[in-house]
């Protein structure tokens, strides 16, 4: 059976590089990196990690031969989700490199028991019953703050956001190593918010499924799909929790303004919050065909938040990097355990420059 030496070795002639050009590329000693592959002294964890990251493996192929699975469950509109696939395989490869040097992702699920009897959206609900105990245990607050911060602080799943064709709104890459869920960009802040905790709804579910795409989230085949029942409830009650809609419209009353207030306060459509209501009898049918056809535009004007539903709306189109992952790889160069050259690929710029740059903040005292 090839060991790590033969696959390393195997991977230097695939590179076409001999053992000097191999070794500085990875930022290794060519003399250490010979040791290594005749056997006198085994690859350290720390150089593993150097060529993984130099040659576009993953540690697991250098130490097993086999690429960690991925399981994801994609929301798309029309099932064109190669890129976001690709950055999740790129994401969860860098969490289970970085479980090797001691970085295990956080992952958190709720442990507490929820209800597995029942419709499927029931299911939905009581998991995001427990879930939002967990929220506000660690002192969190579903309508206050980042969402995608919450979720990383409070559940230990990383959150990225690419940018995408459109079709593709989201989807969730789980291995054993690394749980992540990544959205695409979009000028659609409420939407976006409601797909992440879709997706979170499939994570705390344990949806591990093998790779397959969503084509419509509304589509008569897809609201019968039971995981994507639970998610929507999930993603439903978790944004708009019955406790509150009910103590508002007792402080309030319902109004057209009252509504759309309430839609910008818990940052979900004026379409979602109605359907929400609806289910709860808190409005009659009448009622929620009126609300459903405000715009999230025309809700945040009625309120008095144009300002803020603009700000929210421009945050939404920006990519972001999964916060729990660049924190990790950035502790692992500190602790002298990783290269600079990791991070520097994650944050998309050069690892010279990159150096350059904490130097510089070290020596102002800023921090990198």
């Amino acid at each position: 059976m090839p060991s790590t030496s033969d696959r390393v070795r195997n991977l230097m002639e695939q590179s076409g590089l001999d053992l000097d050009a191999f070794a500085e590329r990875a930022d290794l000693e060519a003399t250490q990196l010979a040791e290594s592959l005749s056997g006198v002294s085994p690859f350290s964890v720390g150089d593993l990690a150097s060529i993984a990251e130099a040659f576009d493996v993953s540690m697991d192929f250098l130490l097993t031969g086999a690429e960690p699975p991925l399981a994801v469950a994609a929301r798309t509109t029309t099932g064109e989700a190669a890129q976001a696939i690709e950055a999740a395989r790129e994401y969860t490869s860098r969490r289970a490199d970085l479980g090797t040097l001691g970085y295990p992702q956080p992952w958190r699920p709720v442990t507490k028991k929820v209800l597995a009897i029942g419709s499927y959206k029931a299911r939905g609900e009581s998991l995001a019953q427990v879930a939002l105990e967990e929220v506000a245990r660690r002192s969190h607050s579903i309508s206050e703050g980042d969402l995608a911060e919450l979720i990383e602080d409070v559940f230990g799943a990383d959150v990225a956001v690419v940018q995408h064709s459109d079709g593709f709104d989201g989807l969730t890459g789980t291995t054993d190593d690394a749980k992540l869920i990544l959205l695409a960009a979009t000028s659609a802040p409420a939407r976006q918010r409601f797909t992440l905790a879709h997706e979170l709804g499939h994570l705390l579910a344990g949806d591990n499924q093998s790779v397959h795409l969503d084509r419509d989230i509304f589509a008569p085949a897809q609201k019968r799909d039971p995981s994507e029942q639970c998610a929507n409830a999930f993603a439903s009650a978790f944004l708009m929790p019955e406790d509150t809609l009910r103590g508002a419209i007792k402080a309030t009353g319902l109004s057209r303004e009252s509504f759309a207030t309430l839609a910008c306060e818990l940052m979900v459509s004026p379409t979602s919050l109605a359907y929400r209501m609806l289910h709860l009898r808190m409005v009659d049918s009448g009622m929620c065909d009126r609300f459903k056809r405000m715009t999230a535009v025309e809700a945040a004007e009625l309120a008095g938040r144009g300002e803020e539903f603009d700000r929210r709306t421009r945050l939404s189109q920006q990519p972001r990097l999964p916060g729990l992952l660049a924190r990790d790889t950035l502790a692992a160069y500190k602790a002298g355990k990783s290269t600079l050259r990791p991070y520097a690929t994650l944050l998309g710029i050069d690892v010279d420059e990159l150096r350059n740059r904490i130097e510089t903040e070290q020596r102002t005292g800023g921090v990198a």
